[in-house]
């Protein structure tokens, strides 16, 4: 068996109605369209994949995303361009969006390229674009990057 990609992913919200209105601008931005709605559910569907929004349970609405601890880290959505992301960004800029790293080049694969923003929850989501096969191309390989800060880039974090 070979897996065609990532169905979906579900993410929980405490601030249901605030990442609602989140998502109902950023996923048409990224091809995506609500194809179910109701007071505690949210589903999109686009580029292969889904994203669902849900209400978190009432015993867990006092356990925030803490990135960092057990669950989810980021979601990242892959773009077709690097013009794709740098058209996104002063998009993400004019809804005054959290941006956790502007559009920049990165280490973990050849021309990988991506910026990254949080959510209303915090969550953070990346959109990146890697070019040709990537790390699987001739002489390439995956960097971890374990000391690459989560914000801008070595040469600012110094």
């Amino acid at each position: 068996m070979e897996i065609n990609g990532v169905a979906h992913v579900m993410l929980r919200a405490n601030r249901f109605e605030e990442c609602i209105r989140f998502y109902d601008r950023l996923m048409p931005q990224l091809g995506l369209e609500a194809v179910h709605r109701d007071d505690s559910f949210v589903y999109y569907i686009g580029g292969r994949t889904a994203l669902g929004i849900r209400r978190v349970d009432p015993g867990c609405a006092d356990h925030p995303h803490l990135e960092g601890s057990s669950g989810l880290d980021h979601l990242c959505f892959r773009a077709r361009s690097r013009q794709d992301i740098d058209d996104l960004y002063p998009w993400l800029l004019s809804i005054d969006a959290d941006v956790v790293r502007p559009p920049q080049e990165g280490p973990w694969a050849p021309g990988y390229y991506s910026l990254s923003f949080r959510d209303p929850e915090g969550i953070r989501l990346e959109v990146n674009h890697v070019p040709g096969k990537g790390v699987f191309a001739a002489d390439a390989a995956f960097d971890p990057a374990p000391d690459y800060p989560l914000k801008g880039s070595p040469d600012e974090a110094g």
